[in-house]
């Protein structure tokens, strides 16, 4: 069955930049969604960005427009979140997380059935 890894988290300055993997196994990410959904201390979890595997289509909610680039490779095996001008408030946990998406309609944050382990993002000063 499909298996999800995160890595690349780790600790930067505001204003820096950090790229995370998300790398499956088991499966390749063939007519998949595969979303980035965060979790900070005392929050609630944060649907990050999301993308289609098949045609590339995008999300990015508010908070990370102009700044995060999500993309996939071209095996789809591995999904990408670049974070530029990360501030503070990008603090979290992130998780990968992935659901099939064959039709146009894609699942909610919360109906994710795959999900990796998370990787800390800390930025700080």
């Amino acid at each position: 069955q499909l298996q999800l890894v995160e890595s690349g988290g780790g600790l930067v300055q505001p204003g820096g930049s950090l790229r995370l993997s998300c790398a499956a196994s088991g499966a390749s990410l063939n007519y998949y969604a595969v979303a980035w959904i965060r979790q900070a201390p005392g929050k609630e979890r944060e649907g990050v960005s999301s993308i289609s595997t098949s045609d590339e289509a995008t999300y990015y909610s508010d908070s990370v427009k102009g700044r995060f680039t999500i993309s996939v490779d071209d095996t789809k095996k591995t999904v990408y979140l670049q974070m530029n001008s990360l501030k503070p408030e990008d603090t979290a946990i992130y998780y990968c997380a992935a659901d099939p998406l064959w039709g146009t309609t894609w699942p909610r944050w919360d109906e994710y059935d795959y999900w990796g382990q998370g990787t800390q993002v800390t930025v700080s000063s």
